[in-house]
C-alpha cells in the first residue's frame, strides 16, 4: 500500500536502514521512472517486501495476516467471488459470528472497507497481507477456475467440430473457433503458464503448456479443427492466412482478469501441418531484486560490484528461457538514474523501462543488432544492453563499445559461464580484446521452488549423496566442494501447487568475475578451456551445481531440480 512521502519516509527511517540522503534519492528517482519508492528500495536492496509488510502493520495498527501455507475452507473463501476478490486485492480467511477476516493489501482504504461490508453484510476486520500472501490465496480460487476452464474448453471442442468442412479462413471467425482458442489463451493465463504450444500430430492435435519450465499436456483435439485455429491465431496477430509453407512470427495483445499480456507468436510447418507457440508477457513487470532473483548474497556483491564499472561487458550465457533477460532487466533498473543514457537493442522488446531508449529488432526495416548498435553508438550512451551476441559483427562493435568508454550488458548461448571467452574467440575476437573488455560472465538456469504449502524436510539418503558427489567430480574434477548438505527439502504436494511440491521458480547461477590473474591466462599461448575452469574454480568461482546445493540446502529448491536442469 502506498503511504504519504512524509509518513513513509519516517518509518524508513526509523528502522536505520538507510539514511535520509539514500531516501531522499530513492524518492526522486521514483518520481523520474514512474516507479512506487517501495518498489525502487526493494530492488535495491535496502528492504525486504516481507519487512516493509511488518512496518505497515505496525504502523496502522492492525494484524499482520500471512496466508502462505494456509488453506482456506471453500466456503469462507468464496465469501467473495474471485473477481472482486481480486479487484479490491481482498481475500476473507476466517469467518465469526457477525464478522469475517479479510486479508487486505489495503487495510486503510476506506472505500474498499465500506464496499465490503455491504457487498457481505458482515463487519469487516481488516488484517494486512503481502502481494504473495493474497497471490497464495487467489491459487485456491483457482482450483475451481481451472476445472470450470477445463470444461468450457471441452464444449468449445463439440461447438467447433460442427464446424467440419468449413473453410478454415471462414471457420476462423466463427464463434466455436474464436471461443476455443480465447479460453485456451485465458487458461492459460490463468494458471501462469509462459508458453502455449498448438502441435499437429498425425491424427489429433495437442495443446500444451509451459508452466513453471515443464510442459504439460491440457488437451487434445480432433485434427480436422486444427486449421481453423491456426487461422484464428494468425488472424489475431497480423499473420498471413494463406502462407503454410514458411515460418512467420506476430504478436498480439490479449486481456485476462485486468492484465495486458503482450503474445508473441511463432508460426512453424512441420510434418503435420502448422505448429503455433505462443509466448505470454505482462509488458511491464516490478523492479526486481538480485535476491528475487534468487542470487544470495555473496553473488550479489559480486554483480553489484561489476555493474558499478562505467566500461566493460558484462555477459549472461545459458539456454532459451533460462531468465537471462530477466536478470538484464534487474540489472538495468538498478542502473537506470537520471545521469546516465541508457540505450538497448533487443529482439523483443520483453519489458518497458521508463527512460530506457529501447530498440527493437526489425530485419524488415534493415534493423539487426549490428547495424542497430553502430547507430547507438552515435546516441551518445553510457550505458548499452545488447539482446544477443549472435555473429563476429556484433562481437566486434560490442567489444570496442567497451573499449571506448561504455558499459555493455548482453547475452550469449554457453553452458556455462567460463566457455563464454573461447565462444568469444572463435568469432575473431583477439584474445587481447576478450582480455581487456570482459568484466563479468553469469551463467545462469530457472529451477522450480519448493511450494512453501507443503515443504518438508528429510535426511539426505545415501544414493543421492554418491550422486551429488559423483556430479561435483564431473564438474570440478575432484570432490573439493563444501557444500554437502545433511538435510534437504521437498514439497509432499498440496491444493496450492497443484500437487506437484513445487510452485514458482528461481535462477541458480554461476558468476565468473573476470580477475587479474584470469586476464593473463586469456592471453597466455598455452590457453585452454580446461585450464580457464581450473583458474576460475581456483579464485572462487562457484558452479551452478554448488549454488543449487546452497539453495537446496535453505529449503528453496530440490536435489532432483538441480539435477534435471544441469545434470552433466
Amino acid at each position: 500500500m502506498a503511504l504519504p512521502p512524509k509518513i513513509l519516509k519516517k518509518l524508513i527511517l526509523d528502522t536505520g536502514l538507510l539514511s535520509e540522503k539514500d531516501f531522499d534519492n530513492t524518492l526522486k528517482e521514483a518520481k523520474r521512472i514512474e516507479k512506487g519508492p517501495i518498489d525502487l528500495l526493494i530492488s535495491r536492496g535496502f528492504i525486504t517486501r516481507d519487512f516493509y509488510a511488518d512496518i505497515i502493520a505496525k504502523y496502522l495498527n492492525v494484524p499482520r495476516i500471512k496466508l502462505v501455507g494456509m488453506q482456506i475452507p471453500t466456503e469462507i473463501l468464496n465469501i467473495l467471488p474471485e473477481e472482486i476478490a481480486r479487484t479490491r486485492n481482498a481475500v476473507v480467511f476466517d469467518k465469526k459470528e457477525n464478522a469475517l477476516n479479510v486479508a487486505m493489501l489495503d487495510p486503510a482504504n476506506l472505500e474498499n472497507l465500506d464496499f465490503l461490508e455491504k457487498y457481505s453484510g458482515y463487519f469487516i476486520k481488516p488484517h494486512l497481507a503481502s502481494e504473495e500472501d493474497l497471490k497464495a490465496a487467489f491459487v485456491q480460487y483457482g482450483e475451481e477456475v481451472s476445472q470450470d476452464f477445463k470444461k468450457i474448453i471441452q464444449e468449445s471442442i463439440r461447438s467447433s467440430l460442427k464446424l467440419k468442412g468449413v473453410e478454415a479462413k471462414k471457420a476462423a471467425t466463427e464463434f466455436p473457433i474464436v471461443s476455443l482458442t480465447n479460453n485456451i489463451i485465458s487458461y492459460a493465463a490463468s494458471i501462469n503458464s509462459t508458453d502455449i504450444h498448438v502441435e499437429p500430430l498425425a491424427d489429433e492435435v495437442l495443446i500444451r503448456f509451459r508452466i513453471d519450465g515443464v510442459m504439460r499436456e491440457i488437451v487434445r483435439l480432433a485434427k480436422e479443427i486444427h486449421p481453423a485455429i491456426v487461422a484464428r491465431i494468425k488472424i489475431l496477430s497480423n499473420l498471413s492466412i494463406d502462407e503454410h509453407n514458411k515460418p512467420q512470427d506476430g504478436r498480439l495483445k490479449y486481456k485476462y482478469a485486468d492484465v495486458i499480456f503482450d503474445i508473441r507468436v511463432a508460426i512453424m510447418p512441420t510434418l503435420y501441418g502448422e505448429k503455433a507457440e505462443m509466448r505470454l508477457l505482462t509488458g511491464s513487470t516490478k523492479p526486481m531484486s538480485f535476491q528475487e532473483l534468487g542470487m544470495l548474497e555473496d553473488t550479489a556483491k559480486i554483480v553489484q560490484e561489476n555493474i558499478t564499472k562505467t566500461t566493460g561487458i558484462i555477459l549472461i550465457t545459458g539456454p532459451t528461457g533460462s531468465g537471462k533477460t530477466t536478470t538484464l532487466y534487474a540489472m538495468l533498473n538498478k542502473l537506470n538514474k537520471p545521469e546516465v543514457n541508457i540505450v538497448t537493442i533487443e529482439d523483443p522488446i520483453e519489458y518497458e523501462l521508463k527512460y530506457v531508449n529501447q530498440i527493437q529488432v526489425n530485419p524488415k526495416a534493415g534493423i539487426s543488432f549490428a547495424n542497430g548498435l553502430r547507430s547507438i553508438l552515435r546516441q551518445d550512451p553510457d550505458i548499452i544492453m545488447v539482446g544477443e551476441i549472435r555473429d563476429k559483427e556484433t562481437a566486434e562493435i560490442s567489444t570496442h563499445a567497451a573499449l571506448t568508454g561504455h558499459l555493455v550488458l548482453s547475452t550469449l548461448h554457453t553452458n556455462d559461464a567460463p566457455t563464454a571467452v573461447p565462444r568469444l574467440i572463435d568469432m575473431d575476437i583477439p584474445p587481447f580484446l576478450v582480455s581487456a573488455t570482459v568484466n563479468l560472465v553469469i551463467a545462469q538456469r530457472l529451477v522450480r521452488r519448493v511450494c512453501r504449502d507443503c515443504v518438508e524436510s528429510y535426511q539426505v539418503p545415501d544414493d543421492i549423496d554418491k550422486t551429488i558427489n559423483r556430479q561435483l567430480v564431473l564438474l570440478k574434477g575432484e570432490d573439493v566442494s563444501p557444500y554437502h548438505p545433511k538435510q534437504l527439502y521437498r514439497g509432499k504436494g498440496c491444493k496450492s501447487c497443484n500437487f506437484t511440491g513445487y510452485r514458482g521458480r528461481l535462477a541458480i547461477y554461476e558468476v565468473f568475475n573476470i580477475t587479474e590473474e584470469v586476464r593473463a591466462y586469456i592471453q597466455r599461448s598455452d590457453f585452454s578451456l580446461d585450464g580457464l575452469r581450473k583458474i576460475a574454480f581456483t579464485h572462487g568461482t562457484r558452479t551452478m551445481f554448488e549454488d543449487g546445493l546452497k539453495k537446496a540446502e535453505l529449503g528453496l529448491i530440490t536435489i532432483e531440480e538441480i539435477l534435471r536442469v544441469i545434470k552433466e
